[in-house]
């Protein structure tokens, strides 16, 4: 599977993403990898909610099959290479919510009111 895939896919039609030789392995080691980081956030926190279940999901999908075609159909979110940079950009944010912890209660308290809008009707206005 893996050489007649090459032989198969000379370019992925985007600029600066190249044909990955061996994506299916990439994209397991990379959700494992997000999984795995993400334990250091509370469970409770919705961006570890979000993007297990997601990534949770993804990986299934990727374990299920090896045909690379039904994986880019199944999860329908792009070439396998796109979804590869996908998940190393997922990673990379991972690493700035940690030491952003949105998590822990803010060190100044939110002005009174922040999230209440009144919205006035202008007749004739538009």
């Amino acid at each position: 599977m893996r050489w007649t895939r090459i032989l198969l896919k000379e370019t992925t039609g985007l600029t600066g993403l190249a044909v990955h030789p061996n994506p299916r392995p990439a994209l397991i080691s990379l959700y494992q990898k997000t999984l795995s980081e993400l334990s250091s956030i509370p469970e409770t926190a919705l961006y570890r909610q979000s993007v297990s279940a997601i990534t949770s999901h993804r990986l299934r999908i990727v374990e299920s099959s090896e045909d690379v075609s039904k994986i880019e159909h199944e999860i329908a979110a792009g070439q396998v290479e796109e979804l590869i940079q996908q998940a190393q950009d997922e990673l990379g944010l991972l690493e700035k919510v940690k030491g952003w912890k949105p998590w822990e209660a803010l060190e100044v308290p939110e002005p009174e009111k922040q999230w209440e809008y009144t919205f006035s009707e202008n007749k004739g206005s538009r």
